[in-house]
């Protein structure tokens, strides 16, 4: 189960602030069976806000380091969380490829539905650290 640390007063200073003052609350931990988690992000817009699960800096790397290899990209090559598939010059055979990696290097097994929903680094990530928090 989930919690979020100092979640009543969090969620009371939110309360307390209009949306266009959401945007002062950068983050917040969060804590799955009292072992530390990656930590929640809170994006604003003028009308809503969104809470987004990032991946540790560890799963990011590996996903790249992952990307590089089954795309045979320089080891020099910039690859970051916000990296599409797409402008990496990846065609829809190549990410399967990548999603088999991802598969093997982590363990898990990926569901053609989810594997349909990633277009980035980022997404892969946190896709992974998602699937394997679930065993």
């Amino acid at each position: 189960m989930a919690s979020i640390a100092g979640s009543s007063t969090f969620m009371a200073s939110l309360s307390s602030h209009k949306p266009n003052q959401v945007s002062n609350f950068k983050s917040v931990s969060l804590a799955i069976n009292g072992k530390a988690s990656p930590s929640l992000k809170l994006r604003s817009t003028p009308s809503r806000f969104r809470v987004s699960c990032a991946a540790t800096p560890e799963t990011v790397d590996k996903v790249c380091s992952i990307v590089r290899k089954q795309l045979a990209l320089p080891a020099d090559s910039t690859v970051t969380g916000e990296s599409k598939f797409a402008s990496l010059g990846a065609d829809s055979l190549d990410t399967v490829e990548i999603v088999m990696g991802l598969e093997e290097e982590f363990g898990i097994s990926v569901e053609e539905e989810s594997a349909q929903t990633i277009a980035t680094v980022q997404d892969a990530a946190d896709l992974i650290e998602k699937l394997i928090s679930k065993n």
